[in-house]
């Protein structure tokens, strides 16, 4: 029996005053997989007095979600989408565009599409 892959790797690192949270998603997305990586980012969110979160999203292996893991991510964009200064969303999905200009009704910040991860660090590192 072959099983797919899927879930997020976190990765979280601070700068000076700035947040940097790397995300990689690979292939769909279930509440499971939210279950276990909320806690971590809700935990570095909270170490933060004033967050200005930068954040690299890596899609080139994200697959979608199941809808209740979709309804997941919505409630941690409303309750965190003031917390985030830009997030760059990187990969080679035709979609990806789409759903940088449905993140921002919820996020604060700026969210941009990029398909070269070099063109996603540069802008995210930019000073505003």
């Amino acid at each position: 029996m072959i099983s797919e892959r899927h879930g997020v790797s976190i990765g979280i690192e601070r700068v000076g005053s700035e947040l940097f949270i790397g995300l990689k998603v690979i292939g769909k997305l279930t509440h499971e997989d939210y279950q276990a990586f909320t806690p971590m980012l809700e935990s570095a969110l909270a170490a933060v007095d004033a967050p200005s979160i930068r954040m690299l999203v890596d899609l080139r292996d994200f697959g979608g979600w199941e809808p209740r893991a979709a309804w997941d991510d919505l409630k941690i964009g409303l309750k965190h989408g003031r917390d985030f200064n830009r997030i760059a969303l990187y990969g080679d999905n035709n979609w990806q565009e789409m759903c940088a200009r449905i993140a921002s009704w919820f996020i604060c910040g700026e969210i941009k599409s990029f398909a070269s991860i070099e063109e996603a660090m540069d802008w995210l590192k930019q000073e505003d």
